[in-house]
């Protein structure tokens, strides 16, 4: 007797790896029948293969154009006049094929909620869906073949063991023993219904190509993903009336192969159609449903019914199963009815109601995003991680896409106005699915065993019975109540007694008893004789068969001996192989350890190597401005000692001057004096020609010397009393001598004290307040030459400053993005560019700029004098059509510094004139004019030194 054997399940769907072929995901859309309260459709079925999507007559057109006529291709499209069963033949029936023939297969509808996807799934009485076809086309198959119940076990981990005949009898006793539990009593009414009337017998279909060389077991589970837990929907729990206990959830685990299964699920072992189907309909009364404002049984869950074929090899002999978990081919075939997505605002749910569409959303939404990264990874060659793990249902069908088997969807439509939007959705969902494709699974390894097995034993069988009926009956006749009826036809022996010698009566009905006991025995020899021959007959067959299966056997055991040789052989290569991966790996590791710390030597030498050149940079930005500095520094100083210098030597000469003519004249007053007193009548000559006084050299007539870089001052009134004003007045000689030499003497020394103390005061500022000067004695001049005409320019009112526009930068209500790469340069200015309201970045990304409205990039460079110069380039974030954003630049702003120092590179328009020429005075430098503003008489022909007013610019803060 050989118990149950132990080992893994061998999967036959083999991992995604590269170079095998791909089928793309198939997917159908399904177009249910309008409601009677609808009247207004967005959906029309083009041809088999095309729906065309239009808007309806209420919904406005946007301006991106979103909501126009758009047409949506499928693998085949299904009208409202399309059954079940063409609707089965297209798209369930080549799953069941595949997983009769050990294949796994991933079937799910999709759709928005009251679009049809339960009853395509499950139908109705007379309507079957695609469940009860499946179920009924699978037994429809492998029927003849199935094994008894109990030979296959499932396990803990996701496989099957294999039981012998008489652990399988025993284990049917025992679940026969078992009491029954008592079930939770349904609040529903109606009555289940049954698979009969499902479907009509004429639609019933079976699998082509089964093997019959096979035992075959079916097992069915059935759970739902509520609110993202997992519920076993089969698990039978005692019912308690005082305290029931709420259902326990369930966890996803991985096996051995790295498959993903519901840990703790209910299997259960069915053996007919109607058996499965009320298994089905056993946890589909389980199942949450609740009424909403769109369907009055909307699925709040998502319901996934596994079917699991297990298919084991018979023995040589084609009797008994092949007692090698190793050899059990698993298979397996889900049909996933997924919740529909809705929309609170139209289902105005609440409470549980709300919770439960959050959550169908939220998984609808990752299997959305599962479906995008595997496109991504697929068409542009990417590596993103998959978000299996984000949700439930994706991470228990994972391996599906991975490559363990077909994955076709069906999209149920519903074409009423108002679901237009959210069919939209899912029009553009299923389009995105169909580019998604998945390895194909390769085919289950063949046994070693002939075909033909089973029909070759039982036509052994038939053959046996028959020549076992030609000789004499089954080998089961019971040859003991054969010769127990020839020993009742014996006949008894006659009373022997002799009364009489002469009697001639009695002794020959003795010889007549014995010779017909006699003629029974020899009978009752013959058909001893006759079953022994039979017996030894069948004992040397059966000892022929024997020795034939002994020689077989032994032929088959040297195959596996050589086979066995092969494989330790391979085993011993695969070791080989196994360590030198492992030293190559090892090696790989230790050289990509040894990579990161270069790289990190790298990256680290980079950043020094990048903090010394900027360092570089700012030293020598630095070192060319202090230059700048002081050069302008020498070149001033060099400047201010040649006018100290040439104002001293004429301060001097002027005074030796003054001094001079002074003594001149008390000299000639002195001279009259004598003249007088020695001849009074006498009349006197004429007087010689005056000495005019030394005159201050013209400013004109003065060489030019260099223009400082600073702006010259504003000139003052005389009146406001800033600038001291020199006049030189002349009186005409006196009568009497006394008061004339008086007042001459006074008037010369106060003069020449004038003059005198005007040039001290004036002698560090020599050349702008010398300027000066002659601007205010310009003035006087024209102010004496007439009176001001009432309509002349001086009697306008002061000039108003024009307002400067605001820097854009400051707006308060709008937030900002201020880039200022990592590379910019502190120049320390006090002048800093400051945002309110922003987010500071080094490097620009498409998140931050999500968050504001305007952005600035702060960019540096080197002017042409040599200084850094820093620009502010300013924009707006505009949001794309396609979900991201775009900056349209419109505006710059400049910072530039100018030293004080530095010689200045403007030119005045009186350097470079002959030092005779008529030249205006120092309004017409470029400085004057640049800096002071001049209000003038329209079409006045007057230069600028004539009848002006000058205000000085306010400049830009």
């Amino acid at each position: 007797m050989d118990g149950c054997r132990k080992g893994r399940t061998a999967r036959r769907a083999q991992k995604n790896q590269p170079g095998t072929d791909r089928d793309p995901v198939g997917v159908y859309c399904r177009v249910r029948p309008l409601g009677a309260d609808d009247k207004e459709v967005c959906v029309e079925v083009i041809s088999t293969t095309t729906v065309q999507l239009h808007p309806p007559d209420g919904l406005k057109v946007n301006r991106n154009g979103e909501f126009k006529e758009t047409q949506y291709s499928f693998k085949k499209v299904f009208g409202v006049q399309k059954s079940q069963m063409e609707m089965f033949e297209d798209v369930a029936k080549p799953l069941v094929d595949d997983l009769i023939h050990g294949k796994n297969g991933l079937l799910f509808t999709y759709g928005v909620t009251g679009s049809g996807k339960t009853f395509t799934m499950t139908g109705s009485p007379g309507q079957g869906g695609l469940l009860p076809r499946s179920l009924d086309m699978i037994f429809n198959s492998i029927g003849p073949y199935q094994a008894k119940r109990f030979v296959f076990k499932t396990d803990d981990r996701n496989g099957l063991d294999v039981q012998s005949q008489v652990d399988a009898l025993l284990e049917r006793q025992r679940q026969d023993n078992l009491p029954p539990v008592p079930k939770t009593p349904s609040s529903r009414q109606k009555l289940d219904p049954e698979f009969a009337d499902m479907m009509n017998p004429e639609e019933a279909c079976g699998a082509e190509g089964v093997d019959e060389d096979s035992s075959y077991g079916v097992f069915v589970s059935y759970i739902e993903i509520y609110n993202n837990y997992i519920f076993d929907l089969l698990e039978e729990t005692p019912y308690d009336p005082i305290r029931p206990k709420p259902p326990q959830s369930k966890i996803l685990r991985e096996d051995l192969n790295h498959n993903m299964y519901v840990a703790g699920c209910t299997e259960v072992e069915v053996k007919t159609t109607e058996e499965a189907f009320e298994v089905f309909w056993r946890g589909q009364k389980k199942r949450r449903i609740a009424n909403t404002q769109l369907n009055k049984e909307s699925s709040r869950s998502h319901s996934v019914f596994t079917i699991k074929l297990a298919q084991a090899p018979l023995d040589a002999d084609g009797d008994n199963i092949l007692q090698d978990k190793t050899q059990v081919a698993v298979s397996q075939l889900c049909l996933v009815d997924l919740a529909g997505s809705e929309r609170t605002s139209r289902t105005r749910a609440d409470g549980n109601r709300l919770r439960e569409a959050g959550n169908i959303n939220q998984s609808l939404m990752t299997l959305r995003t599962c479906i995008e990264v595997l496109r991504e990874n697929q068409m542009c060659g990417t590596n993103k991680m998959v978000p299996y793990r984000d949700s439930k249902v994706t991470h228990l069908f994972k391996n599906y896409f991975d490559g363990e088997g077909k994955v076709k969807m069906i999209v149920c439509i519903n074409p009423k106005a108002e679901d237009y939007e959210e069919t939209m959705l899912v029009m553009r969902f299923a389009e995105m699915t169909q580019e998604v494709e998945v390895a194909r699974p390769a085919d289950r390894p063949v046994c070693g065993f002939a075909a033909g097995r089973r029909q070759k034993n039982q036509a052994f069988k038939d053959e046996l019975s028959r020549k076992l009926d030609e000789r004499g009956g089954p080998v089961d006749q019971d040859f003991t109540s054969t010769l127990g009826q020839l020993l009742h036809s014996i006949p008894p022996l006659p009373c022997c007694e002799l009364m009489d010698p002469h009697d001639d009566i009695t002794l020959p009905r003795v010889v007549e008893a014995l010779e017909k006991r006699l003629r029974i025995r020899q009978l009752i020899i013959e058909e001893y004789k006759q079953a022994a021959n039979m017996l030894r007959s069948s004992l040397k067959e059966l000892d022929d068969g024997l020795f034939s299966k002994e020689d077989l056997i032994h032929k088959q055991n040297s195959k596996m001996a050589e086979k066995d040789r092969v494989i330790q052989n391979q085993k011993a290569d695969m070791e080989r192989l196994e360590k030198k991966t492992k030293m190559q790996e090892y090696k790989i590791e230790v050289l990509q350890k040894t990579t990161n710390i270069y790289e990190v030597d790298k990256r680290s030498l980079q950043q020094e190597l990048e903090t010394r050149e900027q360092r570089l940079k700012r030293e020598h930005v630095d070192k060319k401005r202090m230059e700048q500095r002081m050069q302008g520094m020498v070149s001033d100083t060099q400047h201010k000692w040649e006018k100290e210098c040439e104002r001293r030597v004429n301060a001097k000469q002027l005074e030796m001057q003054n001094k001079l003519w002074v003594k001149n004249e008390k000299l000639k007053q002195l001279k009259a004096i004598v003249t007088e007193t020695k001849g009074p009548s006498v009349q006197p000559p004429d007087p010689p020609p005056r000495q005019s006084r030394p005159q201050r050299p013209h400013r004109e007539e003065r060489v030019p010397a260099k223009r400082s870089a600073s702006p010259s001052p504003m000139p003052v009134r005389p009146e406001t009393g800033s600038a001291p004003v020199v006049q030189y007045e002349t009186s005409p000689p006196s009568s009497t001598s006394s008061e004339s030499v008086a007042s001459c003497v006074s008037a010369c020394a106060q003069c020449s004290s004038c003059a005198a103390s005007s040039r001290t005061t004036r002698g560090p500022a020599t050349g702008p307040a010398a300027r000066q000067a002659v601007r205010q004695c310009a003035w006087e001049e024209a102010e004496e030459a007439g009176p001001r005409s009432p309509t002349s320019p001086h009697t306008t009112t002061t000039p108003v400053r024009p307002l400067h526009r605001r820097s854009r930068s400051a707006g308060g209500g709008e937030k900002w993005v201020d880039h200022k790469p990592a590379s910019s340069v502190d120049l320390g200015t006090m002048l800093q560019p400051s945002i309110p309201n922003s987010i500071k970045v080094t490097a620009a990304s498409e998140k931050v700029l999500a968050k504001c409205d305007k952005y600035v990039l702060t960019h540096q460079e080197v002017a042409s004098d040599g200084e850094i110069q820093t620009k502010l380039i300013k924009g707006e974030v505009i949001k794309t059509r396609g979900g991201g954003q775009s900056v349209q630049f419109t505006d710059i702003e400049t910072l530039r510094q100018e030293l004080t120092t530095a010689p200045s590179r403007k030119r005045r328009s009186s350097e470079g004139s002959p030092p005779g020429a008529n030249r205006d005075g120092e309004w017409t430098d470029v400085e004057t004019r640049c800096a002071v503003g001049l209000e003038m008489r329209a079409g006045s022909n007057m230069g600028p030194s004539y009848e002006h007013r000058g205000y000085t610019k306010r400049r830009k803060p």
